[in-house]
């Protein structure tokens, strides 16, 4: 069984990809994917909370949506995200957030994500659960 999220090289960029039972885990998964690119999720304690919504017409573009809103939550207030709750109906996707601020000493950011791309952006079926995918500029 493949891993619920994981990092993949592409050109100068890097891809984020999740996977889940659920559409909405899939996309969880797929934000801790965006943190495993700046630190290891596992290191990021939950003290925090940040409530996130977006909508979009098909589940590709909310893709797109979703991971900019965490690339910019975790710019403007410089935290790392360790857990999602997501929900996704009709388009609309609503999440809480659960992290903490860096600690440079602690989480060793290794780059900084500027945002999402359309470059290898897929939702899809897969088996008998969901993909989630796309590459981010860092």
């Amino acid at each position: 069984m493949p891993a619920p999220y994981e990092t993949f090289e592409h050109d100068a960029d890097i891809g984020v990809r999740g996977r889940g039972a659920t559409l909405a885990e899939a996309f969880a998964n797929v934000g801790l994917a965006l943190t495993a690119v700046v630190s290891d999720p596992a290191r990021v304690r939950e003290t925090l909370t940040v409530d996130l919504a977006c909508a979009a017409d098909g589940e590709e573009p909310l893709l797109f949506d979703w991971l900019n809103a965490l690339v910019f939550e975790m710019a403007t207030r410089w935290v790392l995200f360790a857990r999602f709750d997501v929900t996704i109906e009709g388009g609309r996707l609503q999440a809480r957030a659960f992290g903490e601020p860096v600690d440079v000493e602690r989480h060793a950011p290794a780059v900084e994500v500027k945002g999402a791309t359309w470059t290898a952006l897929r939702v899809a079926r897969e088996g008998d659960g969901w993909l989630a995918q796309c590459v981010v500029d860092v």
